[in-house]
């Protein structure tokens, strides 16, 4: 079978696209290249520049717009707002050098992702089903190559919540924001660095969602994310209590 030269792009898919895009445009907000009041470019024009797709610069647009950073208004585009005061959003308290509140909130997200990955087995098409697959080997691709993987992995569980169907557990995940993967608080701070056994069981870990989710295995798409989460709670004590490296 003759192999599309397009599959051999797979890590620069859409999940990292909407990493750069949002990156860039950030960069720009923050450095005084667009200032408060300004009107981004148009969508068409975002779309060209940057060489992606109309879904990458949505998908980029609403986090910029999760940030607090932009604001979309009905018929006149996307405008670059004051920045807010530093007042700390519900979910978003949290003290990442106390075990108990990385744990509140791993508790927390089972008690969600649980339910989203089982309506994803449920409800997903075969795009939903795509993306999922594609956002797992995009943490794969950046992981052996020793880069942050936490954006990716924010993308692979908005990639599930997306699947269900119900757009309110996708708001959930936003409002959560970057907390969600407590990992990169860790990873910042020098103590969460990824050995090849660590990638390899995360990897088993989301691959095994993903394949349940694939499989329309509501239960076992339920157990895998509770494996997944009941795990990193115990992984996050041993990164915190660990000895300095």
């Amino acid at each position: 079978m003759t192999q599309n030269p397009t599959e051999n792009t797979a890590p620069r898919i859409r999940r990292n696209l909407v990493a750069e895009v949002v990156q860039e445009l950030r960069d720009k907000i923050e450095g005084g290249v667009f200032v408060v009041g300004d009107r981004l470019p148009t969508e068409a024009q975002l779309t060209e520049r940057f060489s992606v797709s109309r879904t990458v610069v949505r998908e980029a647009i609403a986090t910029l717009r999760a940030d607090g950073l932009v604001e979309p208004r009905q018929g006149s585009g996307v405008f670059v707002l004051e920045p807010a005061e530093q007042v700390q959003r519900p979910f978003q308290i949290v003290d990442f050098d106390k075990i108990s509140s990385i744990i509140e909130m791993l508790e927390l997200r089972a008690a969600v992702e649980m339910e989203a990955a089982a309506l994803a087995a449920a409800r997903r098409s075969p795009a939903q089903e795509e993306e999922i697959y594609e956002a797992e080997k995009t943490i794969r691709a950046l992981a052996n190559r020793g880069e942050t993987t936490s954006e990716a992995d924010l993308q692979f569980h908005r990639a599930i919540a997306r699947a269900t169907n119900n757009p309110r557990f996708t708001e959930f995940l936003d409002l959560m924001g970057q907390s969600v993967i407590p990992r990169s608080a860790l990873q910042a701070s020098g103590a969460g660095r990824s050995s090849d056994a660590y990638i390899a069981l995360i990897s088993a870990e989301h691959r095994a969602i993903a394949d349940a989710i694939a499989a329309g295995d509501a239960q076992a798409a339920r157990d895998a994310m509770r494996k997944h989460l009941r795990g990193s709670q115990q992984r996050y004590r041993g990164l915190l209590r660990g000895p300095a490296e």
